[in-house]
């Protein structure tokens, strides 16, 4: 009989079946083939890089007893994993991995077009007018379009992604600002656009950066005496992107170079991307001229995904990675994990990892063990509602007296406290909190939290009401 590459698999199938729980054999083993048998290396086909990752960490040493025991010794096995739609290739892009053991695999530098293995810039500073030194976008390939999807919770935002991806520097969204909670898809959405430009666009040059690390070299600029080289580089680029621009309050220095780059790139038609978990007006210790050109173009929230997009999430996310589950476990799960989509993929791949683990099936009983963990584990977010009612009760009144226009002074500090706590403990936004709190509007809401600060270390009355209802909020 011939040894073929689907004859080897089959009898590693058999061994495998046989050593495993069943549900494990189903999940990791039942979407794999075989491909192609060379001389000792037997190469396997799987649904996507998680489900090599997963094999590797889990199944490294029963893939390794079954393939020895049909090729001896000196066998080897090769993942090829075929990823549709990746970045830079129309056609699917098939990885060749080859395993030998673990830590081999591990150490390995796969060959798959991910550009930003390493987050750090190789060179930032380069001689002013060289233009063909090329600079590596530091873009990831998996944060694309194509996964992120579609809702009410985000439709302006792709679409005016989408729109700056289809003509960078050309549309009135320049600066484009995306901003939402954490986990809602802002780092995604900003690497979808950069990478729809790349596409289109391959002579430009596209960057994306973290406020963070964007800081981080203006200070060794400073350090090294090149800071302008630092403003030159950040000149020559055609589409800068920068993640978690808030990370810039506070940092005088900073604001000013960026100032100067942003007015710079404006000035030449050239796109910014920007991302914050605050809008604009929310923003505190960035300078005024730098918010008012943040609010040139458009700024567009992320806010958290209804229902039927979770679904549309956990299932694309199932789908990727090459994993089935029922509809009714997938909907369970969309439907009491509400805050944000890394939570919810997080649910899943957990749900994933207790069935293979404890040997169980996926069922409706098992969601439930795992998201109450998630729910527990997730910090209460309580409601300005309640907040406004324990700082009344505190002080004795009610929470139409907190919220009415007198000036006495014991009513005026309950309801900046409110505010503060409300600031605090919330994401909902100044003008938001304002409004809810006596109709105040969001300059208000900022002068009462920096007047509870202010108080809050210079009179120890004012300092034990500040413990007392942090206690009593206590989450």
């Amino acid at each position: 009989m011939e040894v073929t590459a689907q004859s080897v698999w089959k009898n590693c199938l058999s061994f495998i079946k046989d050593n495993i729980q069943p549900q494990a054999y189903k999940t990791w083993f039942e979407p794999i083939t075989a491909v192609k048998l060379t001389d000792n290396a037997l190469s396997i086909q799987v649904p996507s890089k998680f489900f090599y990752e997963w094999l590797e960490e889990h199944y490294v040493k029963i893939l390794k007893v079954a393939l020895n025991k049909e090729l001896g010794d000196r066998a080897k096995l090769v993942y090829v994993i075929k990823m549709e739609n990746t970045y830079g290739n129309k056609q699917p892009f098939t990885e060749k991995i080859p395993s030998s053991n673990r830590s081999a695999v591990k150490s390995q530098d796969v060959d798959i077009p991910l550009k930003n293995k390493n987050p750090e810039l190789k060179n930032p500073f380069i001689i002013p007018g060289i233009r063909n030194v090329k600079i590596e976008s530091q873009l990831n390939p998996n944060y694309n379009f194509e996964n992120f999807l579609e809702g009410d919770s985000n439709r302006l935002a792709r679409n005016a992604g989408l729109a700056v991806a289809n003509k960078p520097g050309g549309t009135s969204f320049n600066p484009l600002l995306i901003f939402g909670g954490v986990g809602l898809g802002k780092t995604h959405l900003a690497h979808a656009i950069g990478i729809d430009i790349k596409d289109k666009y391959p002579e430009k040059t596209v960057l994306y950066i973290s406020a963070e690390k964007f800081t981080q070299q203006y200070i060794d600029s400073v350090k090294k005496n090149n800071r302008n080289d630092f403003i030159h580089f950040y000149q020559i680029i055609d589409v800068l992107i920068i993640d978690d621009v808030q990370f810039l309050s506070g940092k005088t220095g900073t604001q000013d170079v960026f100032f100067h780059i942003f007015n710079h790139l404006h000035q030449n038609g050239k796109q910014v991307i920007l991302t914050s978990d605050k809008a604009p007006v929310d923003m505190q210790d960035i300078e005024q001229r730098l918010l008012s050109r943040f609010k040139w173009g458009l700024s567009a929230e992320l806010q958290s995904p209804d229902f039927e997009t979770r679904v549309s999430i956990l299932k694309n996310k199932l789908y990727r990675d090459g994993v089935e589950m029922p509809d009714d476990i997938i909907e369970y799960v969309a439907k009491h994990i509400k805050t944000n989509v890394r939570e919810l993929e997080g649910a899943i791949i957990s749900l994933i990892a207790q069935s293979s683990f404890n040997k169980k099936e996926i069922t409706i009983s098992l969601a439930k063990e795992i998201v109450e963990k998630f729910v527990k584990n997730t910090k209460r977010e309580v409601s300005i509602d309640y907040i406004q009612k324990v700082v009344s009760d505190y002080f004795q009144m009610d929470v139409d007296t907190l919220q009415s226009k007198t000036r006495k002074r014991h009513i005026v500090q309950a309801r900046q406290l409110a505010m503060f706590f409300a600031k605090k403990y919330t994401k909902a936004s100044l003008a938001s909190i304002g409004s809810q709190i006596g109709k105040r509007d969001h300059a208000t809401v900022l002068h009462a939290c920096k007047t509870v600060d202010n108080l809050s270390s210079t009179d120890k009355q004012f300092r034990k009401y500040v413990d007392d209802i942090a206690k009593k909020l206590a989450l």
